[in-house]
């Protein structure tokens, strides 16, 4: 048995097709209204914040991957994350489970430089201090050999469907309808994007690698990185139309964030926007050499037409 914790979202979803496509048939969903993806899916509700509930989910598993998201909302994180994260590390002792973690970068320095494996939390904002303060619950539980765990962290998303990140709210599902894309910050700087089904395939191969645990991973990204106006670029191929842009700046951001709550919740990540974003997911490639990456070029291409390029078909 393989269960997904907090099923229901994006990586969820591609995680729950991956695991059934390539890993195991065995597969428990559980959320607080967990719907089914393949026929074989076992459903539980359960809400992660109640230890017991946690507890009767993980009950039975082989392997648990942790993929929960919660809106972005700085209190409710506080609040909610640490509990969550304490009540499956919790279960997963209790029942001999291991732990996949599915993590983001919010703890990262929001500079310029490379991001490993190994580069160290410093968090400038209250959503980046909480993921910090769980990756680091989970890596002390492996330390002192309580589970055995991992951790796969991602960039920022971009991706087909129903797919949330600013990239695609502010970039690409602006262009599909047929509306000027917004960049925020600055659209010369490279960006480290992720397409969501590459990071929910690389999660499941880790899951089911016997090596892979005790470790963060970063999972894999296409090198070849572009800016906002290289990626617009390619959407206009796509499209065959020109496609202009409006840069937000900081001093927008820093404004609206008074006057409207979403602004104000991503205004601690926009230092990641306005310098390079280098993430890098050398170990990755370096441990699964045949793992085919997904390029921006077909990732545009996919949301954009959802055409799939015949020569980096996903193997």
């Amino acid at each position: 048995m393989q269960t997904v914790l907090g099923a229901g979202g994006p990586i969820a979803d591609e995680l729950v097709k991956e695991l059934h496509r390539n890993h195991t048939k065995d597969i428990r969903l559980v959320s607080r209204k967990p719907a089914q993806i393949n026929d074989t899916d076992e459903l539980v509700a359960a809400d992660l914040t109640d230890a017991e509930a946690t507890g009767r989910a993980v009950a039975g598993s082989q392997i648990a991957y942790l993929t929960v998201g919660l809106p972005l909302n700085s209190e409710l994180w506080e609040r909610q994350f640490p509990v969550i994260m304490r009540n499956v590390i919790d279960a997963c002792a209790a029942h001999g489970t291991k732990l996949v973690f599915f993590d983001n970068t919010y703890m990262y320095p929001g500079t310029s430089a490379p991001q490993t494996e190994s580069t160290a939390f410093a968090p400038n904002g209250r959503k980046g201090r909480v993921r910090g303060e769980l990756a680091t619950m989970l890596l002390e539980a492996v330390r002192a050999d309580r589970v055995q765990g991992l951790i796969g962290r991602a960039p920022e998303f971009y991706g087909p469907g129903s797919t949330k990140s600013y990239t695609n709210s502010l970039v690409f599902d602006r262009i599909r309808a047929g509306k000027r894309p917004f960049v925020p910050v600055n659209a010369h700087t490279e960006r480290s994007l992720i397409w969501t089904p590459a990071a929910s395939r690389a999660l499941a191969l880790l899951g089911n690698t016997a090596d892979a645990y005790g470790q963060t991973w970063h999972l894999p990204t296409d090198p070849n990185r572009q800016t906002y106006a290289q990626l617009i670029e390619i959407a206009g191929e796509v499209t065959g139309r020109k496609i202009g842009y409006t840069v937000l700046p900081m001093l927008a951001f820093r404004l609206g964030r008074h006057l409207v709550e979403p602004l104000d919740e991503m205004y601690e990540l926009l230092d990641r926007y306005r310098d390079d974003n280098i993430f890098d997911s050398s170990k990755f490639a370096a441990r699964f050499p045949d793992f085919q990456v997904t390029t921006y070029r077909e990732g545009v291409t996919r949301i954009l037409t959802g055409e799939r390029l015949i020569e980096s078909e996903p193997m």
